[in-house]
C-alpha cells in the first residue's frame, strides 16, 4: 500500500513542479518554470502536491478570481489572482505517467474541492480536452461547452463545479 501525503505549495517547489508539468503536458500546453514560480510567489496555498511513498507524483493548481470564466491570460499573469474571489480556477492537474490510474489525481481534485468549500468559494472552474469531460464529470463538474481558450492551440471545454 502506497503512503500518500498531500501538502500545499511553497516557493521553493517551483523547479520540481516544472519537472512534473513537463512530464505531463506537451510543450505548447505546459506551464514554464518561470510561470510556476510566479504562481507560487502569489498563491502557494492554491497548489496541492501529492507524494506517494515520498516521491512527488502530481499536483493541482490554480488561482482564485471573481471572474466566472477561465481566460488564457490567467495562466501567465499571476497578478490576476484575487484571494477574496468567488471561483477557484484549476490550471493543471498533473500526475506522472507511471502513477496514473491509481486514483491519485482524484485525491488532488478532492483536496482542492475541500479547500475551496472551506474558503467559501462558489465553486471550481477548469478547462479540459474533450476526452476528459467524462473524468471530471465523475467529480461533479458540469460541461459548459467549448471554452474561449486557445491555450496550446487546442480545443478546450469549460467545466464547472458549483457548491
Amino acid at each position: 500500500m502506497m503512503e500518500i501525503m498531500i501538502r500545499k505549495g511553497k516557493a521553493d517547489d517551483a523547479a520540481d513542479l516544472a519537472d512534473v508539468e513537463t512530464a505531463c503536458f506537451p510543450p505548447a500546453e505546459a506551464a514554464t518554470a518561470e510561470e510556476i514560480a510566479a504562481r507560487l510567489s502569489v498563491y502557494p496555498s492554491h497548489f496541492f502536491l501529492l507524494y506517494a511513498d515520498g516521491i512527488l507524483t502530481g499536483f493541482i493548481d490554480g488561482m482564485v478570481t471573481n471572474e466566472k470564466d477561465l481566460r488564457d491570460e490567467m495562466y501567465a499573469d499571476a497578478s490576476l489572482h484575487d484571494e477574496a474571489g468567488d471561483w477557484q480556477m484549476i490550471f493543471g492537474l498533473n500526475t506522472l505517467p507511471s502513477y496514473r490510474r491509481l486514483g491519485l489525481a482524484g485525491r488532488l481534485i478532492e483536496a482542492m474541492k475541500e479547500d475551496a468549500k472551506k474558503q467559501g468559494r462558489k465553486g471550481i472552474v477548469l478547462t479540459c480536452k474533450e476526452e476528459l469531460i467524462h473524468y471530471y464529470a465523475k467529480f461533479g463538474f458540469e460541461n459548459e461547452g467549448k471554452s474561449n481558450s486557445s491555450h496550446g492551440n487546442v480545443t478546450w471545454y469549460q467545466m464547472r463545479l458549483t457548491f
